[in-house]
């Protein structure tokens, strides 16, 4: 991801209400459109997840199983999320090799997958669900 400039100023105290509310939502586009931009597998799921919203209300047979469907969807992108900023902040560390930063690396890389078979499985049981 590229670097800020510098540090910047911040003033807690001053950040309430709706400016709080305005500052965060701010924040959390930039983290989407960032993630988009600079993470391959965040843009690979993403693709998925629009395609899977038609084929979940599809396949769902009611509410709660749309929920599920789409929900297992947003899960799978909010854990490569964390997983895009667990990777940062040690890159960010630095690039030499070192057993912690690896290991903080493969436990995101394996809540990924966890978030990804979990996927899997809810759209299998609604898929045998549907044809039983």
């Amino acid at each position: 991801m590229p670097e800020q400039s510098g540090p910047v100023a911040f003033d807690k105290a001053a950040n309430t209400g709706f400016k709080h509310f305005k500052n965060a939502t701010r924040f959390s586009i930039n983290g989407l459109t960032m993630a988009y931009r600079n993470e391959a597998a965040f843009r690979q799921e993403l693709g998925l997840f629009v395609i899977s919203i038609p084929l979940a209300i599809w396949l769902g047979s009611s509410p709660l199983q749309w929920a599920a469907l789409i929900g297992v969807g947003m899960i799978v992108l909010i854990v490569e999320l964390l997983n895009s900023g667990i990777e940062a902040c040690i890159d960010r560390i630095g690039t030499e090799h070192h057993p912690l930063s690896g290991l903080a690396k493969d436990f995101g890389s394996a809540a990924v997958m966890l978030a990804l078979a979990l996927a899997c499985l809810v759209w299998a049981a609604c898929l045998a669900e549907r044809m039983w």
